[in-house]
């Protein structure tokens, strides 16, 4: 059952993240929705811009529409994952999604401001909600890349006024997170600090975080036994500070590299230990379970799991 993303964060705020997972295809959906049933977790579908232009996106629509039917006991919200202006109005239009995110974090705070509030406006009239990115997280996320010399933690005193004059829903913070590829520099570390004093300074607003995936050791060194080549130092956030985030705000947890990467060891090792093999069902049945494996784990650490009897109760 498709939800707002706002009835998932009434039920999780300060008590547990719910988990925000980009999906590009069909493996990916039928897996998440397979291990948030298997963990009985709420969970949000996210779709980035990238996602929406790998194929069409119809085709991604559609297959969430019969991955609800078939899981008639999942509950879930649709978000949009990085959009631009253009790609927020087209989502918000599409009468499909329950979220959207405008990143203008890239803009001068009146420009953030300015670009959010439309999007706000347009959206809420349809009562649809939006995320808004204050402060700039490093790395790269599809065509927005940003250098460790130009990535800057979220001001707090600025969240304050950012929120209320654009309107936004929920704010993706900078942290002390990254994006994508730009994990493989070395260890991230969550600042609770600034999660704590952006709470504290704008009461109830759920707190977004970006670039959260772990890049557990085991799968770099599983993809580089298989013929990869990551860094082996490569790092992400450690899994047991999920927790301790959420229960000061952090409601949305956003994962897409840890997922990546499953699919890279799956197929890496399966073609290595098959290399005359060239039917893509065997391994794609593989990854959906070791994804659904991946999902449900995300969410023990989460604090999502065992929490689907809560929020259907409270629809």
């Amino acid at each position: 059952m498709i939800v707002t993303t706002a009835q998932l964060y009434k039920v999780a705020y300060k008590k547990f993240a719910v988990g925000a997972y980009n999906i590009n295809n069909l493996e990916q959906s039928m897996g998440l929705f397979r291990g948030c049933i298997q963990s009985k977790a709420p969970f949000i579908i996210q779709l980035s811009k990238g996602a929406r232009n790998y194929t069409d996106k119809r085709m991604l629509e559609a297959i969430i529409r019969t991955a609800e039917t078939i899981f008639p006991e999942a509950i879930f919200a649709v978000h949009l994952d990085h959009g631009d202006e253009a790609t927020c109005y087209d989502c918000i239009d599409s009468g499909f999604y329950s979220s959207v995110m405008i990143d203008a974090s890239h803009e001068s705070f009146e420009e953030n401001i300015a670009i959010t509030r439309r999007v706000v406006d347009r959206a809420h009239a349809k009562g649809i909600s939006v995320e808004a990115e204050l402060g700039m997280l490093g790395g790269v996320e599809e065509d927005i890349k940003v250098d460790e010399g130009h990535a800057c933690l979220t001001n707090p005193e600025e969240a304050v006024e950012f929120v209320e004059r654009s309107g936004c829903d929920s704010l993706a913070a900078a942290i002390g997170t990254s994006h994508g590829a730009y994990k493989f520099k070395g260890q991230q570390s969550l600042r609770f600090d600034v999660i704590e004093a952006i709470s504290h300074k704008v009461p109830g607003m759920p707190i977004v975080m970006h670039g959260s995936s772990s890049v557990p050791i085991e799968e770099v060194e599983r993809i580089n036994g298989a013929g990869g080549k990551l860094d082996p130092s490569a790092r992400g956030v450690a899994e047991n500070e999920y927790l301790p985030a959420a229960r000061l705000g952090v409601t949305k947890v956003n994962i897409d590299t840890d997922g990546r990467l499953v699919w890279t060891r799956v197929h890496r090792e399966f073609f290595r230990d098959k290399p005359a093999d060239f039917d893509f069902r065997p391994p794609g049945k593989i990854f959906m379970q070791a994804y659904a494996d991946f999902i449900a784990h995300k969410n023990e650490k989460l604090g999502s799991a065992g929490q689907l009897d809560a929020v259907r109760a409270s629809l």
